[in-house]
Protein backbone atom coordinates (compact mmCIF):
# COMPACT_ATOMS: atom_id res chain seq x y z
CA UNK A 1 0.00 0.00 0.00
CA UNK A 2 1.24 3.48 -0.70
CA UNK A 3 1.43 6.03 1.39
CA UNK A 4 0.56 9.66 0.27
CA UNK A 5 1.01 13.04 2.31
CA UNK A 6 -1.05 15.93 1.07
CA UNK A 7 -0.46 19.32 2.55
CA UNK A 8 -3.92 21.53 2.53
CA UNK A 9 -5.82 18.32 2.13
CA UNK A 10 -8.64 20.42 3.45
CA UNK A 11 -8.67 22.48 0.43
CA UNK A 12 -10.84 22.11 -2.74
CA UNK A 13 -8.06 20.09 -4.78
CA UNK A 14 -6.72 18.12 -1.62
CA UNK A 15 -10.04 17.22 -0.25
CA UNK A 16 -10.62 15.54 -3.98
CA UNK A 17 -6.71 14.37 -4.44
CA UNK A 18 -7.79 12.30 -1.07
CA UNK A 19 -11.03 10.87 -2.22
CA UNK A 20 -8.70 9.79 -5.72
CA UNK A 21 -6.19 8.32 -3.90
CA UNK A 22 -8.03 6.32 -1.75
CA UNK A 23 -9.90 4.95 -4.47
CA UNK A 24 -6.54 3.64 -5.88
CA UNK A 25 -5.73 1.68 -2.58
CA UNK A 26 -3.33 4.13 -0.82
CA UNK A 27 -2.82 5.15 2.61
CA UNK A 28 -3.41 8.84 2.99
CA UNK A 29 -1.92 11.47 5.40
CA UNK A 30 -2.63 15.40 5.38
CA UNK A 31 -1.43 18.34 6.95
CA UNK A 32 -4.05 20.64 8.55
CA UNK A 33 -3.34 23.87 10.32
CA UNK A 34 -5.34 24.01 13.41
CA UNK A 35 -8.30 26.47 13.13
CA UNK A 36 -10.39 27.88 16.31
CA UNK A 37 -13.53 26.20 14.61
CA UNK A 38 -12.37 22.53 14.41
CA UNK A 39 -15.06 21.39 12.06
CA UNK A 40 -13.41 23.99 8.91
CA UNK A 41 -10.50 21.69 9.72
CA UNK A 42 -11.69 19.05 7.95
CA UNK A 43 -15.14 20.36 6.71
CA UNK A 44 -14.44 18.75 2.67
CA UNK A 45 -13.23 15.79 3.85
CA UNK A 46 -16.90 14.75 5.31
CA UNK A 47 -17.08 12.14 2.78
CA UNK A 48 -13.99 10.14 3.50
CA UNK A 49 -14.25 10.10 7.62
CA UNK A 50 -18.31 9.05 7.22
CA UNK A 51 -16.86 6.50 5.06
CA UNK A 52 -14.00 5.40 7.54
CA UNK A 53 -11.49 5.38 4.83
CA UNK A 54 -7.78 5.02 5.37
CA UNK A 55 -7.14 9.04 5.78
CA UNK A 56 -5.42 10.56 9.06
CA UNK A 57 -4.87 14.49 9.14
CA UNK A 58 -2.37 15.77 11.26
CA UNK A 59 -1.50 19.33 12.66
CA UNK A 60 0.96 21.41 10.75
CA UNK A 61 2.51 24.44 8.72
CA UNK A 62 4.52 25.30 5.69
CA UNK A 63 6.14 27.89 8.18
CA UNK A 64 6.78 25.12 11.03
CA UNK A 65 9.60 23.32 10.20
CA UNK A 66 9.70 21.40 12.66
CA UNK A 67 6.52 19.85 12.11
CA UNK A 68 7.14 18.96 8.60
CA UNK A 69 10.02 17.24 9.46
CA UNK A 70 8.53 15.44 12.51
CA UNK A 71 5.67 14.22 10.05
CA UNK A 72 7.58 13.34 7.08
CA UNK A 73 9.85 11.10 9.52
CA UNK A 74 6.75 9.80 11.03
CA UNK A 75 4.54 8.71 7.62
CA UNK A 76 7.51 7.98 5.44
CA UNK A 77 5.40 8.56 2.55
CA UNK A 78 5.86 7.80 -1.32
CA UNK A 79 4.55 10.58 -2.88
CA UNK A 80 4.44 13.95 -0.85
CA UNK A 81 2.02 16.50 -2.63
CA UNK A 82 2.24 19.67 -1.78
CA UNK A 83 -1.07 21.66 -2.12
CA UNK A 84 -0.65 24.19 0.70
CA UNK A 85 -0.68 27.62 -0.21
CA UNK A 86 -2.42 31.37 0.54
CA UNK A 87 -4.55 30.53 -2.89
CA UNK A 88 -6.43 33.41 -3.37
CA UNK A 89 -5.09 35.99 -5.83
CA UNK A 90 -6.57 38.86 -5.38
CA UNK A 91 -5.89 38.63 -1.40
CA UNK A 92 -2.53 38.35 -2.12
CA UNK A 93 -2.33 42.05 -2.41
CA UNK A 94 -3.51 42.73 0.60
CA UNK A 95 -0.90 40.17 2.46
CA UNK A 96 1.67 40.02 0.32
CA UNK A 97 4.38 39.05 2.85
CA UNK A 98 2.29 36.31 4.44
CA UNK A 99 1.90 35.24 0.26
CA UNK A 100 5.47 35.19 0.01
CA UNK A 101 6.09 33.49 2.97
CA UNK A 102 3.74 30.50 2.63
CA UNK A 103 3.75 30.15 -0.74
CA UNK A 104 8.19 30.67 -1.33
CA UNK A 105 9.55 30.51 1.65
CA UNK A 106 7.02 27.79 2.98
CA UNK A 107 7.84 25.23 -0.41
CA UNK A 108 11.44 25.04 0.81
CA UNK A 109 10.97 24.07 3.84
CA UNK A 110 9.52 21.22 2.58
CA UNK A 111 11.66 20.39 0.45
CA UNK A 112 14.80 20.42 2.40
CA UNK A 113 12.89 18.12 4.80
CA UNK A 114 12.04 15.85 1.58
CA UNK A 115 15.42 16.09 0.99
CA UNK A 116 16.77 15.33 4.08
CA UNK A 117 14.57 12.58 5.55
CA UNK A 118 12.82 10.70 2.66
CA UNK A 119 14.68 11.71 -0.89
CA UNK A 120 13.26 8.22 -2.38
CA UNK A 121 10.01 9.67 -2.30
CA UNK A 122 8.39 11.53 -5.32
CA UNK A 123 7.23 15.03 -4.87
CA UNK A 124 4.50 16.83 -6.36
CA UNK A 125 4.39 21.24 -6.35
CA UNK A 126 1.31 22.88 -7.03
CA UNK A 127 1.99 25.66 -9.49
CA UNK A 128 -0.13 28.15 -11.34
CA UNK A 129 -1.32 29.75 -14.63
CA UNK A 130 -1.06 33.22 -12.44
CA UNK A 131 3.10 32.67 -13.33
CA UNK A 132 2.72 33.50 -16.79
CA UNK A 133 0.95 36.80 -16.24
CA UNK A 134 0.90 39.10 -19.48
CA UNK A 135 3.21 36.87 -21.69
CA UNK A 136 0.81 35.41 -24.30
CA UNK A 137 2.31 33.41 -27.25
CA UNK A 138 1.39 34.53 -30.77
CA UNK A 139 -1.64 32.01 -30.97
CA UNK A 140 -3.00 32.99 -28.12
CA UNK A 141 -2.10 30.18 -25.64
CA UNK A 142 0.63 29.41 -22.88
CA UNK A 143 2.71 26.31 -22.76
CA UNK A 144 5.66 25.11 -20.71
CA UNK A 145 8.02 27.24 -22.76
CA UNK A 146 5.96 30.50 -22.37
CA UNK A 147 7.79 33.19 -20.39
CA UNK A 148 6.91 34.29 -16.91
CA UNK A 149 5.94 37.15 -16.61
CA UNK A 150 3.77 37.36 -13.29
CA UNK A 151 0.98 40.44 -12.00
CA UNK A 152 0.42 40.05 -8.70
CA UNK A 153 2.06 38.89 -5.69
CA UNK A 154 0.65 35.47 -5.74
CA UNK A 155 1.84 34.49 -9.80
CA UNK A 156 5.57 36.10 -8.25
CA UNK A 157 5.67 33.80 -5.17
CA UNK A 158 4.30 30.50 -7.45
CA UNK A 159 7.64 31.55 -9.84
CA UNK A 160 9.71 31.25 -7.25
CA UNK A 161 8.63 28.21 -5.74
CA UNK A 162 8.38 26.53 -9.36
CA UNK A 163 11.73 27.39 -9.95
CA UNK A 164 13.20 25.88 -6.26
CA UNK A 165 11.33 22.41 -7.58
CA UNK A 166 13.34 22.43 -10.66
CA UNK A 167 16.57 23.52 -9.00
CA UNK A 168 16.10 20.57 -6.51
CA UNK A 169 15.31 18.17 -9.12
CA UNK A 170 18.28 18.85 -11.34
CA UNK A 171 20.85 19.76 -8.44
CA UNK A 172 20.35 16.28 -5.67
CA UNK A 173 18.44 14.36 -7.89
CA UNK A 174 15.34 14.16 -6.73
CA UNK A 175 11.80 12.96 -8.33
CA UNK A 176 10.27 16.35 -8.16
CA UNK A 177 7.63 17.75 -10.48
CA UNK A 178 5.37 20.89 -11.01
CA UNK A 179 2.19 20.80 -12.34
CA UNK A 180 1.37 24.05 -13.93
CA UNK A 181 -2.33 23.84 -13.51
CA UNK A 182 -4.77 26.70 -15.17
CA UNK A 183 -7.71 27.59 -13.00
CA UNK A 184 -10.28 24.96 -11.70
CA UNK A 185 -13.15 25.12 -9.83
CA UNK A 186 -15.99 22.85 -8.18
CA UNK A 187 -18.52 23.23 -5.12
CA UNK A 188 -15.87 22.73 -3.14
CA UNK A 189 -14.31 25.97 -4.13
CA UNK A 190 -14.54 28.92 -1.85
CA UNK A 191 -17.17 31.09 -2.55
CA UNK A 192 -14.98 34.35 -2.44
CA UNK A 193 -13.67 32.70 -5.76
CA UNK A 194 -15.34 34.39 -8.45
CA UNK A 195 -16.62 31.42 -9.98
CA UNK A 196 -18.64 30.39 -6.73
CA UNK A 197 -19.15 33.53 -5.85
CA UNK A 198 -21.48 34.08 -8.78
CA UNK A 199 -22.98 30.73 -8.56
CA UNK A 200 -23.80 31.33 -5.06
CA UNK A 201 -24.98 34.86 -5.84
CA UNK A 202 -27.78 33.28 -8.71
CA UNK A 203 -28.68 30.98 -6.19
CA UNK A 204 -29.84 32.89 -3.82
CA UNK A 205 -31.28 35.85 -6.41
CA UNK A 206 -33.09 32.81 -7.75
CA UNK A 207 -34.28 31.68 -4.21
CA UNK A 208 -34.94 35.77 -3.01
CA UNK A 209 -32.67 35.72 -0.76
CA UNK A 210 -30.39 38.66 -2.71
CA UNK A 211 -31.00 41.41 -5.21
CA UNK A 212 -27.86 42.01 -6.54
CA UNK A 213 -24.44 40.59 -7.77
CA UNK A 214 -21.20 42.88 -7.27
CA UNK A 215 -18.16 41.73 -9.73
CA UNK A 216 -14.55 43.47 -11.07
CA UNK A 217 -13.82 43.12 -14.07
CA UNK A 218 -16.11 41.39 -16.09
CA UNK A 219 -14.29 40.68 -19.17
CA UNK A 220 -11.20 39.16 -17.58
CA UNK A 221 -10.69 35.67 -19.36
CA UNK A 222 -9.46 32.60 -17.73
CA UNK A 223 -8.90 28.57 -18.75
CA UNK A 224 -11.10 26.82 -16.29
CA UNK A 225 -12.01 23.25 -15.79
CA UNK A 226 -12.42 20.94 -12.67
CA UNK A 227 -10.77 20.18 -9.78
CA UNK A 228 -11.63 16.64 -9.87
CA UNK A 229 -10.17 16.28 -13.22
CA UNK A 230 -6.97 18.08 -12.15
CA UNK A 231 -6.12 15.97 -9.40
CA UNK A 232 -6.10 12.89 -11.92
CA UNK A 233 -3.61 15.09 -13.95
CA UNK A 234 -1.43 15.59 -10.24
CA UNK A 235 -1.54 12.20 -9.66
CA UNK A 236 -0.41 10.79 -13.51
CA UNK A 237 2.20 13.71 -13.24
CA UNK A 238 3.80 12.24 -10.02
CA UNK A 239 3.87 8.75 -11.45
CA UNK A 240 5.64 9.92 -14.77
CA UNK A 241 8.91 7.76 -15.29
CA UNK A 242 10.39 10.81 -15.90
CA UNK A 243 10.19 13.94 -13.22
CA UNK A 244 8.86 16.92 -15.62
CA UNK A 245 6.74 19.73 -15.67
CA UNK A 246 3.51 19.98 -17.45
CA UNK A 247 0.78 22.37 -17.57
CA UNK A 248 -3.08 20.97 -17.07
CA UNK A 249 -5.21 22.99 -18.97
CA UNK A 250 -9.18 22.58 -20.71
CA UNK A 251 -7.22 24.72 -23.56
CA UNK A 252 -10.99 27.00 -23.68
CA UNK A 253 -11.16 30.08 -22.18
CA UNK A 254 -14.37 31.99 -21.40
CA UNK A 255 -15.10 35.52 -19.51
CA UNK A 256 -16.70 35.94 -16.72
CA UNK A 257 -19.36 37.69 -18.55
CA UNK A 258 -19.76 34.54 -19.96
CA UNK A 259 -19.76 32.90 -17.20
CA UNK A 260 -22.60 34.95 -15.44
CA UNK A 261 -24.58 34.27 -19.13
CA UNK A 262 -24.59 30.39 -18.47
CA UNK A 263 -24.83 30.48 -14.42
CA UNK A 264 -27.83 32.79 -14.68
CA UNK A 265 -29.11 31.15 -17.64
CA UNK A 266 -29.13 27.34 -15.82
CA UNK A 267 -31.39 28.87 -13.52
CA UNK A 268 -33.64 30.98 -15.84
CA UNK A 269 -32.64 34.22 -15.16
CA UNK A 270 -30.85 37.35 -17.33
CA UNK A 271 -27.88 38.17 -15.19
CA UNK A 272 -28.19 41.76 -16.55
CA UNK A 273 -30.55 42.42 -14.40
CA UNK A 274 -28.56 41.79 -11.31
CA UNK A 275 -25.09 42.04 -11.96
CA UNK A 276 -23.49 45.20 -11.43
CA UNK A 277 -20.03 46.29 -11.57
CA UNK A 278 -17.84 47.65 -8.22
CA UNK A 279 -14.40 49.07 -8.61
CA UNK A 280 -13.24 48.11 -5.11
CA UNK A 281 -13.15 44.53 -6.77
CA UNK A 282 -10.64 45.48 -9.22
CA UNK A 283 -7.27 44.53 -8.98
CA UNK A 284 -4.30 47.01 -8.58
CA UNK A 285 -2.61 45.06 -12.01
CA UNK A 286 -5.33 43.32 -13.92
CA UNK A 287 -4.34 39.74 -15.24
CA UNK A 288 -6.73 39.83 -18.88
CA UNK A 289 -6.12 36.78 -20.41
CA UNK A 290 -4.88 32.99 -19.84
CA UNK A 291 -5.44 29.80 -21.85
CA UNK A 292 -3.15 26.87 -21.49
CA UNK A 293 -1.97 24.36 -23.92
CA UNK A 294 -2.00 20.99 -22.18
CA UNK A 295 -0.91 19.07 -25.34
CA UNK A 296 2.04 17.91 -23.56
CA UNK A 297 0.22 15.73 -21.01
CA UNK A 298 -2.48 15.02 -23.07
CA UNK A 299 -0.08 13.23 -25.53
CA UNK A 300 2.56 12.02 -23.39
CA UNK A 301 0.42 10.65 -19.79
CA UNK A 302 -3.05 10.57 -22.00
CA UNK A 303 -4.47 12.65 -19.57
CA UNK A 304 -8.02 14.45 -20.84
CA UNK A 305 -10.81 16.68 -18.73
CA UNK A 306 -14.05 14.90 -18.60
CA UNK A 307 -16.33 18.15 -17.32
CA UNK A 308 -17.18 21.12 -19.72
CA UNK A 309 -17.38 24.42 -18.94
CA UNK A 310 -21.07 24.24 -18.92
CA UNK A 311 -21.53 21.31 -17.24
CA UNK A 312 -18.89 22.25 -14.63
CA UNK A 313 -21.25 25.52 -13.84
CA UNK A 314 -24.15 23.62 -13.53
CA UNK A 315 -22.87 21.12 -10.99
CA UNK A 316 -21.55 23.98 -8.85
CA UNK A 317 -25.35 25.72 -9.45
CA UNK A 318 -27.05 22.39 -8.36
CA UNK A 319 -24.97 22.35 -5.40
CA UNK A 320 -25.81 25.72 -4.29
CA UNK A 321 -29.37 25.53 -4.78
CA UNK A 322 -29.63 22.47 -2.37
CA UNK A 323 -27.21 24.14 0.22
CA UNK A 324 -29.26 27.17 0.28
CA UNK A 325 -32.42 24.96 0.32
CA UNK A 326 -31.16 22.98 3.42
CA UNK A 327 -30.23 20.24 1.40
CA UNK A 328 -27.46 18.27 1.95
CA UNK A 329 -25.05 18.09 -1.24
CA UNK A 330 -23.26 15.04 -2.25
CA UNK A 331 -20.73 17.14 -4.27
Amino acid sequence: MKKAFITGINGQDGSYLAEYLLSLGYEVHGMVRRNSTSENQSARLKKVFKDKLNITTHYGDLLDQTSIEKLLTEIKPDEIYNIAAQSHVRVSFDIPQFTIQTNSVGVVNILEAYKRICPEAKFYQASSSEMFGLSVEEDKFQRETTIMNPVSPYGCSKVFSYNMVRHYRRAYGLHAVNGILFNHESPRRGSNFVTNKVVKAACSIKLGLQDKLELGNMDSYRDWGHSKDYVRAMHAIMNHDTPDDFVVSTMETHSVREMCEVVFGHLGLDYKDYVVQNPKFLRPEELPYLKGDSTKIRKTLGWEPSYTFKSMMEEMCDHWMDVLQGKESTR
